[in-house]
């Protein structure tokens, strides 16, 4: 990487530059005193067809009302997901201006990717953007970029051939009468803290977030662990329990082979569900659910994609690169978007318009909107944590307050974890994916220096997608590199053929590569015997870490009189039988039936049980 020198001076000249050089918003049309010049610049801004074009023409604009300054200017599509990992890897080679999606926000400012606003700017964006976008744009109270939507939240959409107007604010109707009409109600609760989220937001609940000046997480405020957080878990269970929910997003989950009749998302969806539904298209807010007499609307998180100006070294520069930022992102360039892309923008003026207004997709979600939160900068590990609570939920039996509160507590417990991570664990690395359901990361070693090899070896099962990530969070995160893709947004790893393999992580070359490694059996724990009609014992079933110590075989299928034992490396070297005895009697099966062998290994005992499977 080489952001760190230019780091150590760009940060330096950024504070000169915005003391000593504090640009005008205005004055179009007008000489650009003091600015006048021509700039090599590059701009990032959304791969989307035609984005690069408008937004060509629109500084070839901007360069007709500032007399003066000439702009040659390098526009390159790069997604939102992409550009921010981009920044923080080398920003020194990156774009002058680039867009990027804001949860991001943080990351770039800790990295020293983004020269904040000076006053007159900061006054400016306020004054014409809406509350949401603003904060959305603001490291601890002070703005370090340009809001350029304000489109990245979600709403309901419905097909009028099942669903009424009279019952839209009401969930407990609209989950009666997708059962009643044997469609689904598609919310992605189990798998995504951002829909989830809903229901806390709801009953009032909070989860903000403080980053010090550096944007480095130090604390969260949340309050989701309450007596208002219980009371989001009993609302939710109503969708979860129900026969017609479906924990998806998208917009073909209306043509789906059981299709939906409500589906929640966002405007990325739209051009499918216009399709599908045709004339039964509906679009509005999410519902209210009633808890104990009381009803709760439900809340979302609202976003923004931001426009950001990287640290220059020349001061003049700077000022004309924050002067076209804030021109980009101003009413007209917005109102182009809306009308070219469909892009809901953040501008007042352009919100108010009537094109804005009378479309149905952006209207329903600027009445959502009333009820969202906007979202500020939240840890990566927050995501994987904000999933644990919707799974227990739909676990435990409906109404069973005391197993929603220990889910509560579990969470609570899951993010002070996160402040209280020594800074080894921070800058270790981890194995997540499928082979433990995206959720409890498998310890890595780095063995030698640059390369990371999961402790054990692990079973995995072929096509089962992982990837490899620091501190237990997203912020950085190996997948398959590609390069077109960056960091963070590189696809899964894909296990090509069943077996036990060391997942490794290669950090010695240019980038991070991950592999894996066949591993013997000798490095794992079985379970061998008379079962499944192998009367010779000459099959290993072989079990899984799923925990310290803990080990975990496939459902087997034993008839009574069936023996077995536990062993070690397809070896009788280390064996154990009843009561975990080295060497002792074969375990007997008296109740036929399936079930996974379960061992525990302390330093001062081994167990051996039995888990019947449902």
């Amino acid at each position: 990487m080489k952001n760190k020198l230019f780091l150590a001076l760009g940060v330096l000249a950024a504070g000169a530059a915005l003391t000593g050089c504090e640009f005008t918003p205005g004055g179009s049309k007008n000489p650009a005193t003091g600015l006048e010049g021509t700039y090599d610049i590059t701009v990032w801004v959304s791969e989307v067809e035609g984005v690069t074009t408008l937004t060509e023409q629109q500084i070839d604009k901007f360069e007709e009302e500032n007399p003066g300054i000439i702009i040659n200017a390098k526009v390159e599509g790069v997604s939102e997901a992409d550009s921010a990992t981009l920044m923080i890897n080398d920003v020194e080679s990156g774009a002058d201006i680039y867009c990027f999606a804001q949860d991001q926000l943080a990351r770039l400012v800790q990295a020293g990717a983004l020269n904040r606003l000076g006053v007159a700017a900061s006054e400016t964006v306020s004054s014409i953007n809406d509350a949401g976008a603003v904060k959305a744009a603001t490291v601890n109270d002070q703005l370090y970029c340009y809001p350029l939507t304000s489109d990245n939240g979600y709403f309901m959409y419905y097909d009028k051939s099942i669903i009424s107007e009279d019952i839209l604010d009401s969930l407990e109707d609209l989950i009666a009468a997708c059962e009643a009409a044997d469609r689904m109600f598609s919310f992605e609760i189990e798998t995504s803290g951002w829909y989830n989220a809903s229901w806390f937001f709801a009953t009032g609940c909070k989860s903000d977030w403080v980053t010090d000046e550096a944007g480095a997480f130090v604390a969260a405020n949340d309050t989701f662990n309450s007596e208002a957080g219980l009371i989001a878990l009993q609302g939710m269970q109503k969708l979860l329990h129900s026969k017609a929910y479906s924990s998806t997003a998208a917009g073909t989950d209306f043509e789906a082979a059981v299709p939906s009749a409500i589906v929640v998302s966002g405007t990325w969806v739209l051009s499918d569900v216009q399709r599908i539904l045709g004339e039964n298209f509906g679009a509005t807010d999410l519902p209210s659910f009633t808890v104990d007499g009381q009803s709760y609307h439900l809340g979302s998180f609202s976003g923004n994609k931001l426009l950001g100006v990287k640290p220059q070294t020349n001061s003049v520069k700077n000022a004309v690169l924050q002067k076209l930022a804030l021109y980009l992102t101003g009413e007209e360039c917005q109102q182009q978007r809306f009308e070219e892309f469909g892009w809901g923008p953040s501008n007042k003026n352009v919100q108010n318009s009537s094109a804005v207004q009378s479309d149905i997709a952006l209207s329903a979600l600027a009445k959502q909107n009333q009820y969202a939160i906007p979202q500020g900068q939240i840890h990566g590990s927050w995501w994987d944590i904000s999933k644990t609570y919707a799974a227990a939920a739909k676990e435990a039996a409906l109404g069973d307050k005391a197993a929603l509160q220990t889910a509560l507590d579990s969470y609570t417990n899951a993010i002070n974890g996160l402040f209280s991570m020594s800074t080894d664990e921070k800058e270790a690395f981890t194995v997540i994916g499928d082979v433990n359901g995206w959720s409890g990361d498998i310890e890595m070693e780095q063995k030698p220096a640059g390369v990371w090899m999961t402790k054990e070896p692990i079973y995995l099962e072929a096509n089962q997608g992982l990837k490899v990530r620091q501190g237990k969070s997203w912020d950085v995160a190996y997948g398959t590199w590609d390069a077109g893709q960056g960091l963070n947004n590189q696809p899964n790893y894909t296990v090509a053929e069943s077996g036990w393999y060391f997942v490794k992580l290669d950090l010695t070359g240019e980038h991070g590569v991950v592999s894996l490694e066949k591993s013997s059996p000798s490095h794992s724990y079985s379970v061998i015997g008379s079962m499944n009609g192998d009367t010779n014992w000459t099959i290993d079933h072989y079990m899984t870490k799923v925990g310290e110590g803990v080990y975990l075989s496939d459902a087997i299928n034993f008839v009574a009189g069936d023996e077995y034992k536990v062993r070690f490396g397809t070896s009788w070297d280390v064996n154990y039988g009843v009561n975990g005895v080295p060497g002792g009697d074969n375990f007997k099966i008296e109740t036929a039936g399936t079930y996974q062998v379960k061992l525990t290994v302390t330093e001062t005992s081994v167990t051996v049980e039995l888990v019947a499977v449902q």
